[in-house]
């Protein structure tokens, strides 16, 4: 193994963080760069744009699927080689995707593409659960956040300019070639980071004891699926934002790109506020917080509708995406903290609730797509309201009972 340099040193940790950014973009370069070329892609496979929304809620599905197996494989096995598999997974699909035939062998190979780009971020979130204590563990995750959220800045901005001077097929190359580099640097710099008297059995019973046992932990439980909700508030924007950018407001693929990456600069911005808040709050103060602004950026997005004005909708849905980055953080550190010695199945299942409702989300935004700005709004606000009540509800829960 090439991973052998002390973890513990500044410069190793530094480049660790790097790597698993790097490695959590996979995500949302596979999700974003491509956005811009559903107009070709439906053109190239005589399909609509209802049918290449179809792929990305395939791709979420997958991500949820993916880290079902991922985490008891990764406490059983350890976090390096179930990381190298992933990584050549996702390698091999995306030469799948530039190769498909048909839309449906693309669909398949976009699903397997997500069970490999998935490793990434549930294996970033164990090692980082792994080498820090719960605080470091939050400014570590809204620091990775921060680096990742790179990704969707620069994925649709990219994807839009590759369109100017190549086709579609050209965006897969890139992702072929990212992935290429990403497995170099796995081999280089990620270390195992757990030992092996600390590896689980992977019998079917344990498996299902283990996420049992997480489900009947509030302390994790609660968290986790606040997390998730909130960021389907994130996929129903991706689901939604062609149609409504380039469709109902004729905005072209290259402005696409600015506008996406303007939105996802919140989230570096929200990130980086939770890094420095972090020294003077409590998280679950902070991410009580951030979905209080989550929620009122959701229902202020409602408002402005319908009014069939651009301008309008920036504002409320850079606050909602922006708020995310306060969130996430938080609330994976929260869930993480409470997972104990089941932390690869713990980062599996906030991944799967995470990918979960975003299928479902997307599916919706796509099944109720009527050429206005209203199904990717209603859903952003849903989601927003239910994650804000299920906080709220649990900390009134927690108070009464603290009472009593």
């Amino acid at each position: 193994m090439r991973a052998s340099a002390d973890i513990r040193s500044p410069n190793a940790v530094r480049r660790l963080i790097v790597v698993l950014a790097m490695l959590a973009a996979f995500a949302p370069f596979a999700t974003d760069m491509y956005l811009p070329a559903f107009a070709q892609l439906a053109a190239h496979f005589g399909s609509s744009h209802g049918g290449m929304e179809s792929t990305l809620s395939l791709f979420f599905l997958g991500l949820a699927v993916g880290q079902f197996f991922y985490g008891p494989l990764i406490d059983r096995y350890g976090r390096r080689l179930p990381l190298l598999l992933g990584v050549v997974l996702f390698l091999g699909a995306s030469l799948g995707c530039l190769l498909a035939p048909s839309l449906e062998v693309f669909s398949g190979m976009r699903f397997a593409q997500a069970l490999g780009g998935c490793a990434g971020m549930i294996i970033g979130r164990a090692i980082v659960s792994d080498l820090f204590g719960p605080l470091e563990s939050a400014r570590v995750l809204s620091l990775l956040m921060s680096l990742m959220a790179f990704a969707p800045i620069v994925a649709p901005l990219l994807g839009g300019w590759i369109l100017l001077f190549a086709g579609w097929q050209a965006i897969f190359v890139f992702l072929l070639s990212f992935a290429a580099l990403c497995l170099g640097l796995v081999w280089r710099y990620v270390p195992e980071t757990l030992g092996p008297q600390r590896r689980k059995s992977i019998h079917p019973l344990a498996v299902g004891r283990g996420y049992l046992a997480l489900c009947r932990t509030p302390a994790f439980l609660i968290p986790a699926v606040v997390g998730g909700l909130a960021q389907a508030c994130m996929f129903a924007f991706i689901t939604g934002s062609p149609s409504v950018f380039m469709e109902t407001f004729s905005v072209s693929e290259q402005a696409y790109g600015w506008l996406f990456g303007l939105n996802a600069l919140g989230l570096i911005v929200g990130a980086q506020v939770n890094r420095q808040l972090l020294r003077r709050h409590s998280m679950e103060r902070l991410l009580g917080l951030a979905l209080g602004l989550n929620l009122a950026a959701g229902l202020a997005l409602v408002a402005v509708a319908g009014l069939g004005q651009l301008a309008l909708l920036l504002l409320p849905l850079w606050l909602c995406i922006a708020s995310l980055g306060l969130i996430a953080g938080n609330a994976a550190a929260l869930a993480m903290g409470a997972s104990g010695s089941l932390a690869g199945m713990g980062s599996a299942l906030i991944g799967i609730l995470q990918f979960l409702f975003a299928f479902l989300v997307s599916s919706l935004v796509a099944a109720l797509q009527d050429g206005t700005a209203y199904p990717m709004s209603v859903a952003m606000a849903g989601a927003g309201l239910l994650a804000t009540g299920l906080w709220f509800m649990a900390l009134r829960c927690r108070l009464c009972r603290a009472r009593s």
